[in-house]
């Protein structure tokens, strides 16, 4: 199939397209259809002025445009046979009564040119099969001999004028060859704009792909299991980039709320620091800094009654339950969250203390 000469439509070149594939060459260009075009007009112009140029019917004439061809690159069927009998080639009208009386089998013939509207195009054997060799497929199509009647016979109903080619046609690689082989098409060739609209479709699906691919990259299109872990690993970013002085106060609450627990009653159960999770310290600092803030007026209201750090140690010598005279002033001075209270803030304050003297060490 490769050594089939095959001109893809190119404009509205198809008169040329057609005349190259029906003689398997690059033999005529648009200047050449042109000029053989140009010399027809011209013919019909002296015909027109032999009836007189002043008449009416000249001057009609002239003012038509061409028959021959138009801007688009449309050629007449006068302008393909002329370019025909350059190489001694003839075309007879297939599909009229006097070719049809004759009862010639279409497979007994060498070529066709097929015409519809204004597009054309060529059906010629080659070696000992026939091809398809429109311009507007992508390539040549392969017509069995027994569907090579019916392939003509459906063109006429859908109103094609089809042309026997007589005459010899010009030598050729892919006659020569296919003389001696026989090819096979698993796949027939498509039109140019199906091909087209195809390749458009892959196109742009391939492209919406590239935009999903490129926006689950890092655009936030991420399906919720992708945000989650997102989300974690920025959280362990945090963690592992979190100060040295934050770190020192994690530990000193750990340790504080740990001190204070052996002081608690058996309502609040001890943890220990391998137990708490970053996130559970985190929860637990926040915690205990907005209630600070919020017992802050309430112990500078009391501390001005009440030597906290004085309680706290008689509360270190004493048990908190027990009856003496500290009991009662505690009980006047302060409630027992407020002890937790000033306990944990004495314990941070120390171990803050001893972290900060260890680092100047």
């Amino acid at each position: 199939m490769e050594s089939i000469f095959h001109e893809k439509q190119e404009g509205s070149l198809c008169a040329q397209h057609c005349l190259n594939n029906l003689l398997q060459g690059e033999y005529f260009s648009p200047v050449e259809l042109s000029s053989i075009a140009h010399q027809l007009d011209e013919e019909e112009r002296m015909r027109m002025a032999e009836g007189g140029v002043t008449s009416e019917d000249y001057r009609t004439f002239l003012q038509q445009p061409s028959g021959n061809m138009d801007d688009s690159g449309f050629f007449s069927i006068q302008v393909i046979s002329n370019a025909l009998k350059v190489w001694g080639l003839e075309l007879i009208l297939f599909n009229s009564p006097e070719y049809q009386r004759l009862g010639i089998d279409p497979i007994n013939e060498k070529s066709f040119i097929c015409n519809y509207k204004e597009h054309w195009f060529t059906v010629r054997k080659l070696g000992k099969q026939w091809f398809n060799l429109n311009s507007l497929l992508t390539g040549p199509e392969l017509i069995s001999d027994t569907y090579l009647a019916l392939f003509l016979a459906q063109l006429q109903q859908e109103g094609y004028s089809i042309f026997v080619v007589k005459g010899d046609l010009p030598d050729c690689e892919a006659d020569q060859l296919l003389q001696m082989i026989r090819v096979q098409q698993m796949q027939r060739p498509k039109l140019i704009g199906e091909e087209l609209a195809q390749l458009k479709d892959q196109r742009a699906h391939r492209t919406d792909l590239e935009r999903v691919l490129e926006a689950s990259d890092g655009s936030g299109m991420l399906d919720e299991e992708e945000e989650d872990l997102q989300r974690a690993l920025a959280l362990s970013r945090q963690e592992i980039d979190m100060e040295d002085e934050e770190a020192d106060l994690r530990r000193a609450i750990q340790l504080s709320m740990q001190g204070s627990s052996r002081n608690m009653s058996q309502d609040i159960p001890q943890t220990s620091s391998t137990d708490l999770t970053s996130e559970e310290l985190r929860k637990r600092r926040e915690a205990y800094f907005e209630k600070q803030q919020q017992e802050q007026q309430r112990r500078q209201q009391r501390q001005q009654q009440v030597d906290a750090p004085a309680q706290v140690s008689r509360l270190h010598e004493k048990p908190a339950t027990g009856s003496g005279a500290l009991g009662n002033d505690l009980d006047d001075a302060m409630s027992e969250e407020d002890m937790l209270q000033a306990a944990v803030t004495m314990s941070l304050e120390t171990v803050q203390n001893n972290l900060k003297t260890e680092r100047k060490k």
